[in-house]
């Protein structure tokens, strides 16, 4: 069967925040433009993204790009690129006030400069006291971000294909990239998209959890896609567990809630982030809040009745600020927790949040195996790992992140579009008819498995033997039931098998996704025996030489997941910056 072929210059998987600030570079260069979406774009999961943007402006106190990459290199617990590091923090002044230009209704201070919150890591001073460096509109930056860069890229001319879903690269016999095969969702018909560059910005998989702030369209489709395709993924084991998750929802209560004065409390009303992070207080980052709450719910000091979450108090908060700078707060919490956070506190616990690892890249989204580049290959924001955020992500680093290395591989994009000869070359179809036949797989399958219950046990497992804290026979149990999950995956049937709007073979296509994750998250978490941001393992010895189980010794290094056998190898951290020198490794506190 002959499969009808779009051809463009540049095709761009994902309209969220990464895919669009790349959009953008690529057609007001006046290149042909497409980008893949399985939703509107203005509804990709960047808009659900709250606090802010880190940008060192300096708008409120004095700040400095150098101090945001400082608490950048420690906040990834030193597993981050420096190179990458230092090009996203140099550049983020930049981007956010081009951003601003682009239309991007920011909160603003009583002389009209851009309002900035404080946000947990960020310190001023390498390391001093918490600094106000989250560019914020209200508790909504992630929405207003979306719509801005949307509306530019209307401006601009980009060609949009909506409720479109990405099945598999294409790859030439040489391994450069050619495009991707793709799926109308209306009608269920594949086309190929043929391009001289290809870029995925897909986002996360936090779904591969049983709880998670994700949206249900974030299945790790750029993942597999890629793993599929024979790339490696990087740095998997690593999964940030935001905080402050409503208890029984998991929608995120964003951690601009503390930097405007949020306290945490247990059972007992104390204030507990002091005995954990006694100089950052509530403004720790991440993975070392998330530790704390589930330490104290371990023991005994958790609220409610069955005592599994604690308190996120803004009570003695003005309610005017209340009203002004966190409105979607307080309406998630009145809607998802039946409190009213002006009255009574918020019950939060830690939530599956966003995945540190992805496509390995360098700081110019160009995908890198083996120290080559994968020739046409581009991936940037939460699906790529530049690694800026190494084992630990700073809040508000993630729409810098789409902001930064959207522009930067869009930049090298048209450079190699520039470069490339005029005409596309043929198009290789052995991917083609690999991808085309796994769709058939879905078509004909009988006696399968149920694609629910799949998901659901995978869910279940990564929640049960992947979470907050790591044990070392729980993980290796986890290796096991994991992969007896893939061989239900490898089976799943769908009982409807029309065209129109078929959203059980998204679903069961999504699950195919899910699952690469899966394994390469748990056989990484497995294989990695010491304890660094967010992946903290019981039996990683705190000793003198390692603190807090860290093991640079050995494990200052990126873990590369093959899905061929599910094969680790490794590749040295880049400790050494573009033009200052080293952040020199040491005990991470806060």
């Amino acid at each position: 069967m002959a499969i009808p072929v779009r051809k463009f210059d540049a095709v761009i998987v994902g309209a969220g925040g990464a895919g669009l600030r790349a959009a953008l570079q690529l057609s007001e260069a006046g290149l042909k433009t497409a980008v893949l979406s399985k939703v509107f774009p203005t509804r990709s999961h960047t808009v659900a993204a709250q606090g802010g943007v880190s940008a060192s402006l300096g708008n409120s106190e004095p700040d400095h790009w150098h101090w945001h990459m400082y608490d950048t290199v420690k906040g990834s617990d030193w597993l981050g690129d420096q190179d990458a590091i230092e090009f996203m923090c140099r550049e983020a002044p930049n981007v956010v006030v081009e951003l601003e230009h682009f239309g991007m209704p920011f909160d603003r201070n009583a002389d009209g400069s851009i309002y900035q919150r404080p946000f947990g890591g960020h310190m001023s001073n390498f390391g001093e006291k918490p600094v106000r460096r989250a560019c914020a509109a209200a508790d909504r930056t992630g929405h207003a971000m979306l719509h801005a860069l949307y509306q530019r890229n209307v401006r601009a001319n980009t060609q949009f294909f909506v409720e479109w879903m990405a099945l598999d690269l294409v790859r030439d016999a040489e391994g450069n990239v050619q495009g991707v095969v793709a799926m109308e969702m209306e009608t269920s018909e594949i086309y190929v998209f043929q391009a001289k560059a290809t870029l995925f910005a897909t986002g996360g998989a936090g779904r591969i959890f049983a709880s998670s702030t994700n949206a249900f369209i974030n299945t790790g489709d750029g993942l597999g896609m890629a793993a599929r395709a024979g790339i490696p993924l990087e740095d998997m084991e690593f999964w940030q567990f935001h905080p402050t998750g409503v208890a029984g929802a998991g929608v995120l209560i964003t951690e601009g809630v503390r930097g405007e004065g949020g306290i945490l409390r247990n059972a007992q009303g104390e204030r507990f982030m002091e005995r954990y992070a006694p100089n950052a207080k509530d403004l720790a980052s991440r993975d070392v809040v998330s530790r704390a709450m589930v330490t104290e719910i371990n023991e005994g000091r958790g609220c409610g009745p069955n005592k599994d979450h604690v308190l996120l108090d803004i009570t003695h908060l003005d309610p005017e600020v209340i009203m002004s700078k966190l409105p979607g707060i307080r309406e998630i919490s009145i809607k998802f927790a039946g409190v009213d956070p002006i009255k009574a506190p918020i019950p939060v616990v830690p939530t599956c949040h966003y995945q540190m690892g992805g496509i390995p890249t360098n700081y110019k989204g160009e995908v890198v195996v083996d120290g080559n580049t994968v020739q046409g290959f581009y991936a940037a924001g939460e699906v790529a790992c530049a690694s800026v955020h190494g084992a630990n992500r700073l809040g508000t680093n993630s729409l810098l992140d789409l902001l930064v290395f959207g522009k930067s591989s869009g930049n090298s994009m048209i450079d190699y579009i520039k470069a490339a000869p005029k005409d596309l070359p043929e198009l290789h179809t052995a991917d083609v008819e690999r991808s085309v036949a796994r769709v058939e797989r879905l078509n004909t399958q009988k006696n399968g498995s149920n694609v629910h219950e799949a998901r659901s046990a995978m869910q279940r497992t990564m929640q049960a033997h992947c979470g907050v804290f790591r044990f070392k026979d729980m993980l290796a149990q986890g290796v096991e039931k994991i992969l007896e999950v893939e061989k239900l995956v490898k089976t799943t049937e769908i009982a409807d098998k029309s065209k129109t709007f078929n959203t059980a073979r998204i679903e069961a296509l999504e699950l195919e996704n899910l699952i690469e994750v899966a394994k390469a998250t748990m056989i990484s978490a497995n294989a990695r025996t010491e304890s660094r941001g967010a992946h903290v393992r019981d039996d990683a010895a705190d000793t003198p030489e390692n603190p807090n189980g860290r093991d640079d010794q050995n494990w200052l290094k990126h873990t590369l997941w093959h899905r061929d056998g599910n094969r680790l190898d490794y590749k040295p951290v880049n400790l050494k910056p573009l033009t200052v020198e080293t952040i020199a490794l040491k005990t991470r506190s806060y």
